[in-house]
């Protein structure tokens, strides 16, 4: 299928829940950083001027999600300048790691933010071009006038009534629009070879930074704006994601001195990384009013850092911990649970005894994705451990397939799994065989759209016979995503089923493949399907080719 009829199947497909929107924008997205270059002018303007309307009811998660899984790969130049006008989360992901040629940035400038700019002044890869064009705009300058029918409208008055909130969006899609007609004259115009990389300058030492009132950095000095300015020290950052620590929010509730908090920042390589910041807080000598920090940060010192752990155990060893402090608690409320449901103490009322019994019910599912993460975290052993007991995956399938009946219904998605030849018996452990087909199965399920059918074959491999195979047809959700992406333990194209928010469809792929692994096989990621790869306990010559189809 080409790519201007890709689009053209999408466009023609209203998308009718906030699934199917996300769908649409991650294809859209992708088929114009890969094949941008190849569309017609026509199809450009129809996919951006979709995305533009499609953008207001896009999570800000999902928008910066797919910058960066789009960026490295990304040579079309208005997908970038899409992305460069978002919010500066979902901006920074996109041009940290943009490639273009040196026309396209040099068209692209004007049609950027002040704040998109400093993201591009903080690298040290684009041509040389490109630095002499930034330094002539100023990174902290404001943007540009627009063309005049393009201008934004002017703020209303007291009198004048407020401009209705579609105007915004019929503006976007013109600017866009203007955009690639300003790149495709430039690009017409000139044709310059991009200027070989420069090489990365050392790391830094340290640098001065100030807050305002509300703790978001707003001036630095020794180090590039964009990796500093608009984070804050008056809330933790989660999850990996680039701010203070806990110290530093503390501190500023209390308006205290901050000592050696922890500061960590993403950009150019001399930049990114874990800080040590001090602050002291100031106030206005004249009213007292308390104006914020102004502070120094560093880079931790050797002593700061633990000895002799390896960054890339160092997940592993916090989600071990993790498991290791919450199986006592989960154990003794799940053990209470059932005295008082087994009614072992004496006589308990029926309304307590329902209670208790939904506590085991929660705690054994709890136990579940405990479980799920261990195994998740175990090293996997360069020679697997043969297994101790066979399994039958064919009515292990079949089994999954009973259970998962209610999800199917929740979801609106059928099931088709064809047996091709047989029998299907792999030397896997009974439960580990489960977890594994049933894993992948929901998760599967999780990203596929209403009405929806998901499709796969059971089979044993044609060329290594002694190979059982499950394949599942990619769903809609994730037909073009790449493979790095979905072995992603943060990735999840906005799966809402339950469980989906704890464990995303990256978690549950990784623990699957690392399952699979532990027993002899291994997941492979391909172009249209997930293959489930298991070891074979039937001899090769006990193979059976028929066709056998089985649905749900």
């Amino acid at each position: 299928m080409t790519a201007d009829t890709m689009i053209a199947t999408i466009l023609r497909q209203a998308p009718a829940d906030r699934r199917s929107c996300v769908a649409a924008w991650r294809q859209l997205s992708d088929i114009l950083a890969q094949r941008g270059n190849q569309l017609a002018d026509d199809d450009i303007r129809r996919s951006l001027h979709a995305l533009a309307v499609l953008r207001p009811q896009i999570p800000e998660t999902v928008r910066r999600d797919c910058a960066r899984a789009i960026a490295r790969h990304s040579r079309f130049a208005p997908i970038v300048a899409l992305y460069a006008n978002d919010v500066p989360a979902v901006s920074l992901a996109m041009l940290r790691d943009a490639q273009l040629a040196e026309q396209d940035w040099l068209a692209l400038l004007p049609a950027t933010g002040p704040m998109a700019r400093s993201f591009l002044a903080a690298r040290r890869d684009l041509p040389e071009g490109v630095n002499r064009a930034l330094a002539s705009l100023g990174a902290a300058s404001v943007a540009l006038p627009q063309p005049a029918n393009l201008a934004e409208p002017a703020m209303p008055t007291a009198v004048e009534a407020a401009p209705e909130p579609a105007t915004s969006v019929d503006a976007e899609p013109s600017q866009i629009s203007e955009l690639v007609r300003r790149i495709d004259k430039y690009q017409a115009g000139r044709g310059q070879p991009a200027a070989a990389p420069r090489p990365a300058p050392a790391a830094r030492a340290s640098f001065l930074f100030e807050t305002g009132p509300d703790g978001v950095i707003h001036w630095v000095e020794g180090i590039p704006r964009g990796a500093v300015i608009g984070l804050s020290i008056a809330e933790a950052a989660l999850g990996g994601e680039p701010g203070t620590d806990g110290v530093a929010a503390g501190a500023f509730r209390q308006r205290a001195e901050m000592i050696n908090a922890r500061m960590t920042l993403e950009g150019a390589e001399s930049d990114a990384g874990e800080w040590r910041f001090s602050a002291l807080p100031w106030f206005d000598r004249s009213s007292g009013q308390f104006r914020g920090y102004r502070g120094s940060a560093r880079r931790p010192q050797r002593n700061e850092i633990p000895y002799g752990l390896p960054t890339e155990d160092s997940a592993g060893d916090s989600i071990r911990q993790l498991i290791h402090e919450l199986r006592s608690p989960l154990n003794a409320i799940s053990g209470f649970a059932q005295i008082i449901s087994g009614q072992m103490f004496g006589p308990v009322s029926g309304a307590y005894r329902a209670m208790a019994d939904t506590i085991v019910a929660d705690a054994t599912a709890i136990q579940a994705i405990i479980d799920d993460l261990q195994a998740a975290t175990q090293p996997v052993a360069d020679t697997p451990v043969p297994a101790s007991g066979h399994s039958d995956v064919e009515a292990i399938t079949a089994q999954v397939e009973r259970d998962l009946a209610p999800l199917f219904a929740d979801h609106g998605v059928g099931i088709s799994i064809s047996r091709i030849g047989g029998p299907f018996h792999a030397a896997v452990e009974d439960i580990s065989a489960r977890r594994m087909i049933g894993r992948l199965i929901t998760a599967l399920v999780d990203v596929s759209e209403s009405n929806a059918s998901l499709v796969g074959q059971l089979l044993v491999d044609p060329v290594h016979r002694e190979v059982l195979q499950l394949r599942l047809v990619r769903p809609m959700a994730i037909r073009f995503t790449p493979a790095r992406d979905l072995l992603d333990p943060s990735y999840s194209p906005e799966g809402d089923a339950p469980g989906a928010a704890i464990l995303s469809l990256g978690f549950s792929l990784r623990l699957v493949d690392s399952l699979a692994r532990a027993a002899g096989g291994h997941l492979d990621i391909g172009h249209n399907a997930l293959t489930l790869h298991l070891p074979s306990a039937t001899p090769a010559s006990a193979a059976d080719p028929v066709v056998h189809s089985h649905e749900d």
